[in-house]
């Protein structure tokens, strides 16, 4: 735990790989991302599994969607800022109200792509398809969570999206934990503070969470992979144990994990003290993904401040 792994993104292409050469009905269809995607040794091996359709976002979603409803099993990968901007009506209607079990694979999402700025940042696609009716959002945290959604989503019966970045990640679960689409994996569990995130901020959450434990601080640190369907079960619990929750998301501040907390933390009639850390509504200042996380108070040494901050 907390050795330095992978990218998420090379996990995903290694583990679509081992899945395709055991079944001959996956199909890759890329828009000129081979390489971004580390699919090349994909498409080396196993050649008549791989549809390169060129820079094409939205041609890629409907022949995903044409492939699928001939009976294939489709994974459409692109750069997340395109492929949920750009093909965002195709998601909608030839996948997602038509049915069709494909996962979309949003490859250097959130700010990954750093210094090439807000053209190539995705920091709306959670919000953006968690308004479509029939589509799940997963953004794994770390290795584990990246190669286990892919042997998942292999079996799953319905529309999915799942958003990869490009970083070395920590290794933060445990051997033997479980993963399930829809179900948070709490990765530690203590008193007064809650820290639930999602995708690669997981590991500024986990290091955060560190931090406190040298104040006396034992924080709840919960990865939230799945956006949606949300695990409302697990906010709720922690919830009313803390006096103090976070979130804490690679996104904009509107439409993804920390609005859906809110949500269900006022519904329920929960009082206590939350705060939404993500990306603000203004023009994103220019630099690393490292930077710009740190710049939005999202660095473990300002998330574990305003912890300590907010319990007083």
């Amino acid at each position: 735990m907390n050795n330095i792994g992978k990218p998420n993104l090379e996990v995903f292409a290694d583990t679509l790989l081992d899945q395709a050469k055991i079944n001959q009905n996956i199909l890759v269809v890329t828009s000129d991302s081979r390489g971004s995607g580390k699919l090349v040794n994909f498409g080396k091996e196993l050649p008549d599994q791989i549809i390169e359709v060129g820079i094409a976002e939205q041609n890629l979603v409907g022949i995903s969607a044409g492939l699928s409803a001939g009976g294939k099993k489709v994974f459409g990968v692109s750069p997340a800022s395109f492929l949920t901007a750009r093909s965002i009506e195709q998601i909608k209607n030839d996948i997602c109200y038509s049915n069709q079990p494909v996962v979309l694979v949003g490859i250097s999402a959130g700010i990954s792509y750093g210094q090439l700025g807000s053209t190539h940042h995705s920091i709306h696609d959670f919000a953006s398809l968690r308004t479509f009716n029939n589509i799940s959002i997963v953004a794994p945290a770390d290795n584990f969570e990246a190669s286990e959604v892919i042997k998942a989503s292999v079996g799953y019966d319905k529309p999915l999206y799942i958003r990869y970045g490009k970083k070395p990640m920590m290794s933060i679960h445990s051997p033997g934990t479980n993963f399930q689409i829809g179900k948070a994996i709490t990765v530690s569990e203590g008193e007064d503070i809650t820290l639930i995130s999602t995708g690669e901020t997981v590991q500024r959450a986990v290091l955060a969470g560190e931090i406190l434990k040298t104040k006396g601080i034992n924080p709840t640190i919960i990865s939230m992979h799945t956006i949606k369907p949300f695990d409302n079960d697990i906010l709720i619990k922690m919830a009313k144990k803390s006096k103090v929750l976070i979130s804490i998301e690679e996104h904009s501040i509107y439409g993804g994990l920390g609005e859906q907390c809110a949500n269900i933390i006022s519904q329920n009639k929960i009082n206590l003290d939350f705060k939404i850390l993500g990306i603000p509504d203004e023009y994103i200042v220019n630099g690393s993904q490292a930077d710009v996380l740190d710049h939005y108070n999202m660095s473990p040494d300002k998330i574990a401040a305003l912890s300590a901050q907010m319990l007083g």
